[in-house]
């Protein structure tokens, strides 16, 4: 066993089905596939046990929503302890394009290994490009969209990260206690501290997202509100990292956020709550990252 396709799917069982087959087309030679469903509602287990059946699909259920960063660090821990070697992994909206995975292959030759991950391009519906999938090439500034060639980042998104699982193995999983947000910038991060990360220009995918706009508190959606006291929770352990650079970053952005939703308008104070009340509780949250030993079991530190 080699490469594995490692997809997190939660009630998008239509998209997921989309996903599948553009996975299965990769050419010259298509992964194995694991997919980790986070107990969806939506006929996804329906469909995985009655239309994927092939010995190269494998499709685990959670008991519970473990959220993106709970299944994301679940469905890599059980790649790398089935004995997959390279590990491509990916939301279940995330549309790779033909040659996508032979162009991070060839990206993975090309280093002899000695990289930390590389990442694709990745593009929305309309061929422009996903603004929220950005790589970074300092832990401030996004990577231009004309960049060409490989080129060093420090922060990906988990829609469709190329990493060997010798990496797992040392650096460990992502934090499955974010729950949401931040877990893949979290991790990538901690890899890129490490060792050389790229984007890869030319190995393109389709983030098929709803729309192609940032995460913003400020005009979200109300029902959406709640889960941004992870993301301003999860970003203080993102950032705190780098030091006071990192602090002053953090302080400055919410900053922002905050004048931007005193210039919304609209439920000021439940959204200057959120970033602040998030922010408070960063400061004194250290999640757990969970490791596994050569031999494949799970500690701690």
């Amino acid at each position: 066993m080699e490469i594995a396709a490692v997809i997190v799917t939660y009630n998008r069982q239509a998209l997921l089905e989309q996903c599948l087959q553009a996975v299965v087309q990769q050419k010259p030679v298509a992964p194995d596939i694991l997919v980790f469903d986070n107990a969806s509602s939506d006929g996804t287990q329906q469909m995985m046990q009655q239309k994927y059946t092939e010995s190269f699909i494998r499709y685990y259920r959670s008991e519970k929503n473990l959220g993106g960063a709970g299944g994301f660090c679940r469905a890599i821990e059980m790649a790398v302890s089935l004995g997959y070697k390279k590990l491509w992994i990916m939301d279940d909206d995330t549309l790779p394009q033909q040659a996508a995975l032979q162009r991070l292959l060839a990206a993975d030759s090309a280093q002899e290994g000695a990289y930390g991950f590389l990442g694709s391009r990745v593009l929305w519906k309309d061929g422009q490009p996903c603004v929220m999938n950005r790589q970074r090439d300092t832990i401030f500034r996004d990577v231009p969209d004309t960049a060409q060639g490989l080129t060093p980042v420090v922060m990906s998104s988990f829609v469709s990260l190329f990493l060997d699982a010798a990496r797992v193995r040392e650096l460990g999983l992502p934090i499955e206690d974010f729950f949401i947000w931040c877990d893949d910038w979290e991790y990538t991060r901690r890899i890129s501290l490490r060792y050389p990360c790229y984007l890869v220009p030319d190995s393109i995918v389709i983030h098929a997202m709803q729309s192609n706009t940032p995460v913003n508190i400020a005009t979200d959606a109300p029902g959406r509100l709640d889960r941004y006291r992870y993301f301003y929770r999860n970003d203080v352990v993102l950032f705190r990292r780098e030091g006071p650079v990192g602090w002053a970053y953090l302080v400055v952005k919410d900053l922002w956020h905050s004048l931007q939703v005193l210039w919304s308008g609209r439920q000021r104070l439940k959204k200057l709550g959120i970033i602040w009340s998030g922010f408070f509780r960063g400061v004194f949250f250290f999640p757990a990252i969970r490791r596994l030993s050569p031999g494949g079991e799970e500690t701690q530190n």
